[in-house]
């Protein structure tokens, strides 16, 4: 996960590498904490700067957020998007390809999912509403693989890949939380791990013609 020094941000840093410090900072500290329980404050101890700066900088906690959320929702989107149009032959599947673009884009900020995925967002903020839009918009694609694989295999019900929808989401979720507790494991690593266990999982599944 990223540290920074506690000195980092004192005089003669240019703005631009303050910046791109505090960014980081709030990242991990919205990631682990959840925006409701995060402080400007906590931040600005994070990175070695005062409050006034924060505000200075980015206004108030909910700009600061929204500068951390939409360029990791925009990569996010763009990474899911990439990996899904990939139909090289050879190619591995969707599922591994999506999830393999997943863990190299988040690689080095790995806590800047649960600052897309918060549960602690205001209802009815600017925030929620920003977060919203881009959960819906990789949604969108989630829901788009979610119906070529059921189709693939012969399975058109429309709950059926709205189901499988939201459960990938909950997959990539918990994924993500387990990756963030073996800050050891690459994300080829975790891509082989997640080949691994899919194989298992479709050879233990009388119904999948693994048994």
């Amino acid at each position: 996960m990223t540290t920074l020094s506690s000195r980092a941000g004192t005089k003669g840093v240019p703005r631009a590498t303050r910046e791109r410090q505090v960014l980081a900072a709030a990242t991990e500290e919205f990631g682990h904490h959840g925006y409701e329980a995060t402080t400007m404050a906590a931040i600005a101890a994070h990175v070695g700067v005062t409050k006034p700066l924060l505000h200075q900088y980015f206004g108030g906690k909910e700009a600061l957020y929204l500068a951390c959320l939409d360029p990791i929702g925009e990569r996010l989107l763009d990474a899911v998007r990439t990996a899904m149009a990939d139909r090289a032959d050879g190619a591995p599947p969707a599922h591994l390809r999506v999830l393999h673009a997943l863990f190299t884009t988040l690689e080095g900020q790995r806590e800047a999912w649960f600052v897309l995925y918060d549960a602690t967002l205001p209802p009815d903020s600017e925030a929620a509403r920003r977060a919203d839009h881009h959960r819906r918009a990789i949604d969108d694609l989630a829901a788009t693989g979610s119906a070529e694989l059921l189709g693939a295999a012969g399975t058109d019900d429309p709950l059926d890949a709205d189901a499988l929808k939201y459960a990938w989401r909950g997959l990539c979720t918990a994924l993500v939380r387990w990756w963030i507790n073996h800050p050891d494991q690459s994300p080829e690593a975790m891509t082989q791990r997640c080949a691994r266990i899919f194989a298992a999982a479709r050879a233990a599944d009388p119904l999948a013609g693994g048994g």
